[in-house]
């Protein structure tokens, strides 16, 4: 081994039906060439790192399809047919790509094969044979083509380094120390190296002070491999451990870092082996010229940014063990992801065997400069200047998860990772999107670790689309009341484990069966001796400690401001206040039954007074930080516990609207007994009677736990200061308990006008609920509807005056309305 050259030894051995890998993960103390028979075995070389670096994959990848098509199908003489053989060569290289997918280069061999295999195939006299060794011939070229592009990138790195070392005065006599990382040489391509072909030109034309190469932890790439290269080629060089580079910076013994890629997006920002973002961030300190060595082979325009990049994760032996043997304590956790991120800004120069990669305000042109190549087009009507904005405003920003990007997402965190489950099973966890289609996002993750809620908002309303624009800054509302409940209320709180701004997203305390949403509960029959408590204390505690009466002015005025939350109130507005009373698109209710209930509700004057004077109510009085859309769907529950979940439409308002709601809904479930009933020849009579109990329990139960409060904490807050209602205070006791008593009846009165007007909204406005909507003979169902429409009316125009005047005589008009 010693005798030959390795700047001119490929990692990969090919004649025409015979391919052969350097086992890497030996040197440099053996040479051992594994036989590649077919495309199997090449997927298992990839996947297991016996060939790594994203040139080499790419080329393995296209050579390991040649072998198989020239061994085991004859080239071409196994298919009866044309479209038998390109089914296979697409099948087999989909497969290929499964081994390593950050890697970009495999799938871009990949998919230049199978642009190659359509257009054999669509050629004029074209046989399965002509397809297939179309395919070889292109498979093959993908070696000398490599070699030349390596040699190219060497030479246009050596004098984007000189540039920029001498532009900064560094360098030694014209030489330069330069450090790289992992491995991009000869066991890393085809032949000569990416990164390391940089440092080879720039030996070659005297231009190399020395090397320093990292050890690369934890798969010892730079140790095992590019201190062998470097030492064969006899380059000055200098192995460090990975923990030395920023000691090696701040001594001023390094004048660039050229590292390679596997994966360049839109921005600039690099995928590379991990630790990469670890030298970005460090020479970006000490004023070092960080660069990029990747062919065009390695950009991909069609990721905006690095947050799009899926990173693998790797096998945790790596880490616990060595040399087969454990090293690390039994139990302990362990991350280990293949790469990281350097992001474009940290980044001097890319370059390529085309040149280097155009720069602006700091962010890399990699769209326009592949569509000049002629390797990437625009989507129609878009320019590559107008790819190239729309890849730097995509940096750090919103992208919507789907089910498969979540877990990537997750895999990415440790915090968060290590609840679902050990780095390496992420494959294995499932995933659920259960979110109830009106707003947001809910993701379900599911592992043999554990679970994990996953809540994202979109930046408009998901079910009505783009056209109907919701700001984002609901999820850092919603993060922050969840703080502010769980501080007063926890054990009726999710924990919140993370908020990402960027993303729109919380991460959450997955509430795992027996709990339940609370209205498919309901829908179901089901009847929790406990929730009338739980909700009473939760309404309570929050709306009390957030109240003037618990706060001083100045607090208070700064939660308003910081709960200012003028989208989500305006879409209240809007589907509660208005477009039920008016004929609006989003309106819908059950057709034909309720047209003339309808039609009376629109042309109720009295019902338009009162609704616009609860508006009026809504936006004038910020009263305590409300939960802001506290309903049956935003609660989970079990026969011993209730969670409140969702509260993004928290705002400053009117207490009456919280309690008022809760309460509405367990109304409407109380109204769709009958038509489950119904439905299910089964009585509802005990749920029935259950409802109503739970509607009094519940504000009986807030009231007085409310007025505790009070007393316990007189005089805190600045509405009823100590100097009026505190215990020394002349007439402080009376005065505390007449505040008390005309503060809960006005309260309740106005928890009736509110429960009224949600009724109404959820029959006839956009969003209804499945209490109602579950019934599926729409006579029957709006025989409900129509009952519980009626009592709504009355509840908003009449409130808790007259004969609705307490809870125990509103419980008892509802159930006499069935009648």
């Amino acid at each position: 081994m010693a005798s030959c050259d390795v700047s001119k030894l490929q990692a990969i051995r090919y004649e025409r039906g015979s391919l052969q890998l350097l086992d890497q993960r030996l040197l440099p103390f053996q040479t051992v060439y594994l036989e590649v028979p077919d495309v199997k075995a090449a997927w298992t070389q990839i996947r297991d790192m016996v060939v790594r670096g994203a040139p080499a994959i790419g080329v393995t990848g296209a050579l390991s399809m040649a072998v198989e098509l020239t061994n085991h199908k004859g080239s071409g003489e196994a298919f009866k047919t044309v479209a038998q053989a390109v089914e296979f060569i697409e099948t087999t290289l989909d497969f290929l790509v499964t081994s390593r997918p950050t890697a970009v280069n495999l799938a871009d061999s990949c998919n230049k094969l199978k642009a190659v295999t359509e257009a054999a195939a669509g050629a004029e006299g074209a046989t399965p044979y002509t397809v297939c060794a179309a395919v070889i011939a292109a498979a093959e070229a993908t070696l000398a083509e490599d070699i030349a592009a390596n040699r190219s990138m060497g030479a246009h790195g050596a004098a984007a380094l000189l540039a920029a070392a001498k532009a900064r005065g560094r360098g030694v006599n014209g030489r330069l120390r330069v450090l790289t990382h992992c491995n991009t040489g000869s066991l890393a391509t085809a032949g000569y190296g990416t990164a390391l072909g940089v440092i080879r030109a720039l030996h070659e034309q005297g231009h190399l002070e020395h090397a320093f190469c990292t050890e690369t932890r934890p798969y010892n790439q730079g140790a095992r491999l590019t201190a062998f290269e470097l030492q064969h080629d006899g380059l000055p060089s200098t192995l460090i451990c990975d923990s030395a580079v920023a000691a090696l910076m701040s001594h001023g013994q390094v004048d660039a870092v050229v590292v390679g890629a596997d994966r360049v997006v839109a921005n600039g920002d690099t995928a590379n082996k991990i630790g990469t973002n670890a030298l970005s961030i460090a020479a970006g300190h000490f004023g070092i010229p960080f660069f990029i060595a990747a062919p065009t082979t390695t950009l991909d325009p069609n990721l905006p940014s690095g947050d799009h990049i899926v990173i693998e994760q790797r096998s945790h032996e790596e880490v616990t063990h060595f040399r087969g043997e454990r090293v690390a304590a039994h139990g302990i956790g362990v991350w280990n992801p293949s790469f990281d991120v350097a992001p474009g800004g940290l980044i001097e120069g890319i370059i390529t065997e085309k040149g280097m990669i155009p720069k602006r305000d700091g962010v890399f042109l990699v769209r326009s400069f592949m569509a000049k190549l002629g390797l990437w087009q625009p989507p129609p009507g878009t320019s590559p200047d107008q790819a190239d904005a729309q890849a730097a405003a995509a940096h750090h920003r919103f992208r919507a998860l789907d089910c498969e990007a979540v877990k990537h997402y997750v895999a990415a965190r440790p915090a968060l990772q290590q609840r679902v489950g050990p780095a390496d099973s992420v494959e294995s966890w499932t995933v659920k999107e259960v979110g109830d289609g009106n707003i947001n996002f809910v993701f379900i993750l599911e592992g043999p670790g554990g679970a994990l809620c996953v809540k994202q908002a979109l930046p408009y309303v998901r079910c009505v689309g783009e056209s109907w624009p919701l700001t984002q800054d609901r999820v850092r509302i919603e993060s922050e009341v969840l703080a502010e409940e769980a501080a007063v209320c926890p054990q009726h709180v999710p924990a919140v484990y993370l908020y990402d701004s960027d993303m729109s997203l919380i991460a959450m305390r997955y509430l795992a069966p027996p709990f339940l949403i609370l209205r498919r509960g309901l829908i179901a029959g089901a009847m929790y001796p406990r929730l009338a408590e739980h909700l009473a204390a939760f309404l309570a505690s929050t709306l009390f400690h957030t109240s003037l009466i618990k706060l001083d002015a100045t607090a208070f005025r700064a939660k308003i401001a910081k709960y200012t939350n003028d989208e989500m109130c305006r879409l209240t507005e809007q589907v509660i206040f208005t477009e039920p009373y008016v004929k609006a698109d989003n309106n819908k209710w059950t057709s034909p039954q309720l047209d003339a209930d309808v039609a009376e509700l629109q042309s109720d004057v009295a019902a338009k007074l009162a609704i616009s004077q609860l508006k009026d109510l809504f936006i004038s009085r910020p009263q305590a930080l409300l939960h802001g859309d506290l309903h049956t769907g935003s609660m989970m529950v079990t026969d011993a516990e209730t969670v409140v979940i969702d509260p993004e439409f928290a705002f400053y308002g009117p207490m009456a609207f919280d309690v008022g709601k809760i309460l509405a809904n367990l109304l409407l479930a109380f109204f769709a007994a009958d038509g489950h009933e119904a439905a299910s020849g089964q009585s509802r009579q005990a749920q029935r009677d259950w409802l109503l109990g739970c509607i009094r329990d519940t504000w009986n139960g807030f009231s007085a736990s409310f007025r505790a409060l009070w007393t316990e904490h007189a005089g805190a807050g600045d509405l009823y200061p100590a100097a009026f209602a505190g215990a020394a205070a002349p007439g402080g006791t009376e005065l505390l308990a007449a505040a008390q008593a005309a503060f809960m009846d006005h309260l309740f009165h106005e928890t009736a006008q509110f429960m009224g007007a949600f009724v109404i909204r959820r029959l006839v406005g956009i969003a209804h609920v499945a209490d109602m909507d579950s019934i599926a003979d729409a006579d029957v169902r709006a025989a409900c509807e129509r009952r519980a429409l009626r009592f709504g009316r009355s509840l908003l125009v009449h409130g808790a005056r007259g004969p609705l005047h307490s809870i125990e005589a509103l419980t008892e008009a509802a159930a006499a309305a069935r009648d």
